[in-house]
């Protein structure tokens, strides 16, 4: 076990205002990593004020110069690759082949794609007689998850740098270790001191004390939207912008003339993904009432497939979580065909692939996110019944639709009241705006529309 010190704050690491300390815990096998401070207002202030103090010249940095910081980032990132997936491991659970392709490649390749933009980028146009500017909202306060612990990072401080804001980022507390070595990366890569700041904490203190600080311009948050609620309500208060990455309750929609099998196999990879624990996991697989029981059978063997080759959930309170959701659909009617609410191991946070059959849409299971490794089949009559089922949740994040005709599938899912449709397993794309309809959330991460969220228009009448 090691004790973590500091917060970074103004380019170097600072001994915590405080004395209190965040245990972080191994899931699969419930030790203790280490130690990090738990941050204070005390802490988000003086942060807060470095950002400030740094925002003036950073914003006045030219974007190439901008770009050039960030492609030294996602260099160091690069070399850090390693150390990376190996900590997210540790403090997430996740496999470790997992960690290297997603937790430290997806980031790496978001910060790579923001060096570029930002050496691109118009940051100012002409229309007819005004110039259209383009400038940085200002200091960024960004909450992120456990879930994605690096990528949620980047996918916020990224942009944000490259739009010429400064940042404060609050990690979660379950997973702060990599968001450690992510400020170490900042240092290594030589960005200007204060452009980056890093407290640690828990986020009824730290978070909240970041959320309502007065020097913050925007908070981007992302997590529950019963936080989300919390955060924007904050920010109202103070006439604030905020970005919140929010809940899901992602529809997989397979019309009948998809191929069946490839279907439900890439769909119950997909939820089975990272543990469950992805806000835009396709959580409901609809399937034609004519195909149904056979998308159930392909289901269930793909699911048990599983088994020891996903890691656990994060904590003990999710695995308690996870387990009381499954316990619920049984009790409402819904049928067990894989997994069940038992642990699989004695030790560890540990939870059984799951499918469920005979869910119906009114079902808690077919409304509520679960964020575990459980999935709903739900029959549907017509492709008009199976659009009702698919927007009918307070959700809005993600979805699929899978059919033999390209065209019928992107007609499909263009009626769909959701963010991001994935067409006949269409791959994940860094520079492809992400964000959600209803409750989902506000406003987009990733490429130029990620980018948008942390600039402020200007226009200049000549």
């Amino acid at each position: 076990m090691k004790a973590h010190d500091g917060m970074y704050i103004d380019g170097a690491w600072r001994p915590a205002a405080g004395q209190d300390v965040i245990e972080v815990v191994n899931p699969v096998d419930e030790q203790v990593l280490g130690t990090v401070p738990a941050g204070t207002a005390e802490d988000v202030d003086a942060a807060v004020r470095a950002a400030r103090a740094a925002l003036p010249g950073w914003a006045a940095t030219p974007p190439a110069e901008r770009a050039a910081h960030l492609a030294a980032l996602r260099d160091v990132l690069v070399t850090r690759a390693d150390e990376i997936a190996e900590t997210v491991t540790a403090e997430l659970g996740s496999p470790l082949k997992f960690s290297q392709a997603v937790h430290a490649g997806v980031p790496i390749a978001v910060a790579g794609s923001y060096a570029e933009l930002a050496a691109t980028y118009a940051f100012e146009e002409k229309t007819g007689n005004s110039v259209v500017h383009q400038e940085p909202v200002g200091v960024v306060a960004a909450i992120t998850p456990w879930n994605y612990p690096l990528h949620q990072i980047v996918a916020k401080v990224a942009p944000a740098l490259a739009a010429g804001c400064t940042v404060v980022v609050k990690p979660a507390e379950d997973t702060p270790l990599v968001a450690r070595l992510f400020a170490d990366a900042v240092q290594e890569a030589g960005l200007p001191a204060g452009v980056f700041n890093l407290v640690t904490g828990l986020g009824p203190v730290a978070g909240q004390a970041l959320a309502e600080h007065p020097g913050v311009d925007l908070v981007s948050f992302t997590g529950s939207t019963a936080v989300g609620r919390q955060i924007a309500a904050i920010a109202a208060g103070q006439v604030k912008k905020v970005a919140l990455e929010l809940g899901g309750k992602s529809a997989n929609v397979i019309l009948p003339s998809a191929d069946l099998a490839k279907a439900v196999n890439v769909g119950i990879a997909n939820v089975m993904s990272n543990s469950g624990q992805t806000c835009s996991a396709w959580t409901r697989m609809l399937v034609h009432r004519d195909r149904y029981d056979e998308a159930v059978e392909l289901a269930a063997a793909a699911a048990a497939k599983y088994g020891d080759r996903i890691g656990p959930v994060v904590n003990a309170k999710q695995q308690d979580r996870v387990r009381g959701y499954i316990e619920k659909g049984v009790a409402e009617g819904a049928r067990l065909v894989a997994g069940g609410p038992e642990a699989p191991r004695g030790q560890g946070y540990f939870v059984a692939p799951t499918v469920f059959a005979d869910v119906t849409p009114d079902m808690t299971i077919a409304q509520e996110e679960i964020f575990g490794p459980v999935l709903s089949i739900l029959k549907y009559e017509d492709e008009e019944d199976a659009l009702r089922i698919a927007n009918g949740t307070v959700y809005g994040l993600a979805g699929a639709v899978w059919a033999a005709d390209e065209t019928e599938a992107v007609a499909f899912a263009r009626r769909m009241e959701t963010g991001q449709v994935d067409i006949n397993g269409g791959r994940f794309n860094p520079l492809a705006p992400f964000g959600g309809y209803k409750q989902s959330g506000v406003g987009r991460e990733l490429g130029v529309h990620g980018l948008a969220e942390y600039l402020q228009t200007k226009s200049l009448q000549f």
